[in-house]
C-alpha cells in the first residue's frame, strides 16, 4: 500500500499519480487520505465490476477485495475489460488482480475465488467498509444484503438489462434493504447487454462509491436512478422501506 501522504510532498509519488482529483473542488489531500484508508468489497469481477474495480483502482482506494468464483470465458470479452483472450480459462479474480495491479501498484488487492453464500458472506465481506454488489445472481445478492444488515455496511446495487442500468445506495436503517425493493428473486434468464451499458452503469457505482468514502456529496440513499441508455433518458424513483420485510424490518 501506499505511504503516508502529506501535503509537503505535493510533487511526489504518491500525490502526483492522483492531482487532477486532488484540485477538484473540496477534495484535498485528506480526501484523498481517506480513500487509501478505505476498504472495498467488490462482489463480482465481470460487466459491471470490471468499471467499479478499475475505478477504484485509479482513483486510490488502498484497499480492494474482489470476489468472483467464476473463470473468464470469451462470452465474457464483450464487456468485461479486466480480462483478456489469453486469460481465457482462468480464474476471474487472479486475471482482475493482474490488471488492476498493472494500473496501479500502490495499492492492496485480495482476490476471493469463492461462491458468496449465506454461510460464508461475513467472513468474505471482512472489515470492509461498503460493499458493492456487482453480481447477476439474486443467491449471492440476497447473502450480500443480509451482511450488509448485520454488519450495518452500506451497500452499492447495481444491476443491468439490455440497454438499461439501475443502480441505488442501501444502508439501513436509514434505507430500504434489497429485500425492500426485490423480496421476490426474478426468474434467471442470460441477460443481454452491450458492453458500454456495463461499463456506464459500473462506472457511475464507483462514483457513488468515491462519495461515499470521502464523504463528498450526497449519494442515491432511498433513491433508485434507473438509466435507460436506448433513449439517453435516467429517472429516480422513491426507494421505499418495507415495514414487513424479515430482513431490516426490526433494525
Amino acid at each position: 500500500m501506499a505511504g503516508a501522504m502529506s501535503s509537503e510532498n505535493s510533487s511526489g509519488p504518491d500525490l502526483s499519480r492522483y492531482r487532477r482529483q486532488i484540485i477538484l473542488p473540496g477534495w484535498g489531500v485528506e480526501a484523498q487520505e481517506k480513500l487509501r484508508r478505505s476498504t472495498v468489497f467488490v462482489a463480482g469481477a465481470g460487466g459491471l465490476g470490471s468499471p467499479v474495480a478499475v475505478n477504484l483502482t485509479v482513483a486510490g482506494v488502498g484497499r480492494i477485495r474482489i470476489c468472483d468464483s467464476d473463470t473468464v470465458d470469451i462470452t465474457n470479452l464483450n464487456r468485461q475489460f479486466l480480462h483478456t483472450e489469453q486469460r481465457i480459462g482462468s480464474s476471474k479474480t487472479l486475471s482482475a488482480q493482474t490488471t488492476l495491479a498493472a494500473i496501479n501498484s500502490e495499492i492492496s488487492l485480495e482476490p476471493i475465488s469463492q461462491k458468496i453464500t449465506d454461510l460464508n458472506v461475513d467472513d468474505i465481506v471482512g472489515d470492509a467498509q461498503l460493499i458493492i454488489d456487482c453480481l447477476d445472481n439474486f443467491d449471492g445478492r440476497n447473502a450480500l444484503n443480509q451482511c450488509s444488515v448485520r454488519k450495518v455496511i452500506p451497500m452499492i446495487h447495481g444491476a443491468i438489462w439490455g440497454m438499461e442500468g439501475r443502480i441505488t445506495f442501501l444502508h439501513p436503517p436509514k434505507t430500504p434493504c434489497l429485500a425492500c425493493l426485490f423480496p421476490k428473486a426474478p426468474v434467471r434468464h442470460e441477460i443481454p447487454v452491450l458492453g458500454a451499458v456495463a461499463s456506464t452503469t459500473g462506472s457511475l457505482q464507483a462514483i457513488e462509491a468515491i462519495k461515499y468514502l470521502v464523504n463528498s456529496g450526497p449519494t442515491l440513499k432511498g433513491r433508485m436512478l434507473i438509466m435507460d441508455y436506448s433513449t439517453m433518458r435516467f429517472q429516480e424513483l422513491e426507494a421505499e422501506k418495507n415495514p414487513g420485510c424479515p430482513v431490516c424490518a426490526n433494525l
